[in-house]
């Protein structure tokens, strides 16, 4: 792709408009950040990735910006996605980011004009190397929906902030002549039945033996939008087809109990294992092993006490505690359980199916006719950013051995010079942890300190890995729920600041951490 010779130089460019691109631009705005936008909106998953039912998974109380409360915060209800998307927008406009934003424009390649070799960038001593050095590092091509011109922009530091959902579908590979051509059915996936208004989503569902590939949140709440479409007499049943299990939640509370005792405050934190623990701390953790296994059966006792999962066959194998420190556990809606005990929500779990003609085939030998079958089995986050990182950046994405993308603080990459990924690790709070790295890479970029050596970051990453490898067999999915007051107090460190924020010792054993914590004083 040729490069025009109008080339537009910044010191930062942001690619995506999300909740992470949003934050980054906020706390980047001195240096007039120019951020790419591929949409027509901000709001990232939540404008493209939502259903007509889709709602946040927890309080407005628990996902807000530190310096920008929910006006109505103390609703206990969880929020549509409209209202997500209308915080996120007057959060946008009242920090006045929407200047920066770049709408309809689509990021096509990004190349290396740093002048050096990318390997030398290991540097001696094994410095990473000055954030800001002067000159263009990267060269971005952005195509315009309006347009098949191609524009390219020059950065001293860019900010990828497109996330690890939506974009991309991912589908399971089948044998030949038993994928989705054989099927006389409609295939679609969940990224396609997003841009159904309500009427046509009703109207794909009506009187239609559909199947849902899935069984995470997002197959869980087409699977319930497909039975309350097909209510009465003629309306035909769901089927969900699940290949692994997962724990999910009624709500938050466990036995009488508010579940952030369990895995939100410092004390209990403290009986799970985190990277860098002192002799000490690591002793104590070996000690209190059981008490895991206590809570997470705790948990599961409750789980199975108030929601059919034996009944139905959808007990996981696995404890509780493995969803939770992936980022797996999901709230299962009101009425979920009584569209199944109506019949409008049935299950079929098998790790082995294929299509035929009238609809799927198992590998216990029996079918199951479709008339529409709507995959909502995730999207391939990674593969966004291989096709438009040149080599060698594009190989060293994943780590070689675990598969999981080596971050250091969840937002640099060691091995990649002057780019910073924000919103690729996961929590309990996304939005507060795509807000504190955001902080943090503000005072970075600000020089306000100064990143350890190549080979401690690297370090660092891998003490993360393992501690995730040894808490769940989910651990590629990079989530730090089980360890997270402690990756935020190394942050806060690191930049400078207190890492105990709440007002007396108690509070800082026994109340759940949130994102008011972190706020600026």
């Amino acid at each position: 792709m040729d490069r025009q010779s109008n080339l537009i130089v910044s010191k930062i460019g942001i690619i995506g408009a999300g909740v992470s691109g949003l934050a980054v631009a906020k706390q980047l705005s001195n240096y007039n950040p120019v951020v790419f936008e591929a949409s027509d909106s901000i709001g990232g998953v939540w404008k493209s990735c939502s259903y007509n039912s889709t709602k946040l998974q927890s309080p407005r109380c628990d996902y807000e910006f530190t310096d920008f409360p929910w006006p109505n915060r103390d609703d206990p209800s969880f929020p549509s996605y409209i209202e997500i998307l209308d915080y996120l927008k007057s959060y946008a406009e009242h920090f006045d980011l929407m200047k920066y934003v770049m709408f309809n424009s689509k990021v096509v390649e990004i190349r290396f004009v740093g002048g050096r070799e990318p390997a030398d960038f290991r540097g001696e001593p094994g410095e990473y190397g000055s954030l800001l050095p002067g000159l263009p590092v990267w060269e971005v091509a952005v195509q315009s929906k309006q347009s098949d011109i191609i524009q390219w922009y020059a950065f001293e530091f860019l900010v990828v902030c497109t996330g690890k959902y939506g974009d991309i579908p991912k589908f399971p590979q089948f044998p030949h002549k038993k994928g989705p051509e054989v099927f006389k059915g409609k295939v679609m996936h969940s990224l396609d039945y997003c841009k159904l208004d309500k009427e046509a989503a009703t109207q794909l569902h009506k009187g239609k033996k559909v199947a849902v590939i899935g069984f995470k949140k997002s197959a869980i709440d087409l699977a319930l939008e497909c039975a309350e479409a097909n209510q009465g007499p003629e309306g035909k049943p769901c089927t969900m087809v699940v290949r692994t299990l997962h724990w999910t939640v009624p709500h938050y509370w466990v036995w009488g109990l508010p579940f952030f005792l369990f895995f939100s405050t410092r004390s209990s934190q403290f009986i799970h294992e985190s990277p860098n623990q002192s002799l000490l701390r690591t002793m104590l953790c070996m000690l209190l092993s059981p008490m895991r296994r206590v809570v997470s059966k705790f948990i599961e006792s409750y789980l199975l006490h108030k929601l059919p999962l034996q009944k139905y066959g959808l007990k996981p194998d696995h404890p509780f505690i493995e969803d939770y420190a992936s980022c797996q556990m999901a709230i299962m809606p009101d009425n979920f359980f009584s569209e199944a005990d109506k019949g409008k929500i049935v299950f079929k779990k098998a790790s082995k199916w294929w299509f035929n003609k009238e609809g799927l085939e198992f590998e216990d030998k029996t079918k199951v006719e479709a008339d529409v079958v709507i995959f909502a089995t995730g999207f391939d986050g990674k593969r966004k950013l291989k096709d438009i990182l040149p080599d060698p950046f594009c190989s060293l994405l994943e780590d070689a051995h675990s598969g999981v993308m080596p971050l250091y603080r969840g937002t640099v990459h060691p091995l990649i010079p002057n780019m910073a990924f924000v919103g690729f690790i996961e929590s309990v709070a996304n939005l507060h942890t795509s807000e504190l790295r955001s902080i943090w890479l503000a005072r970075l970029i600000d020089n306000k300190f100064k990143l350890p050596t190549i080979d401690r970051m690297l370090e660092q990453v891998s003490k993360e890995i393992e501690v995730a490898k040894r808490t769940t067999r989910f651990y590629k999915r990079h989530c730090i729920s089980t360890f997270s007051i402690n990756h935020s107090d190394e942050i806060c460190e690191e930049m400078g600041w207190s890492s105990w924020r709440k007002k007396n010792v108690l509070a800082e054993a026994f109340s759940p951490y949130g994102s008011r914590d972190y706020e600026l004083k």
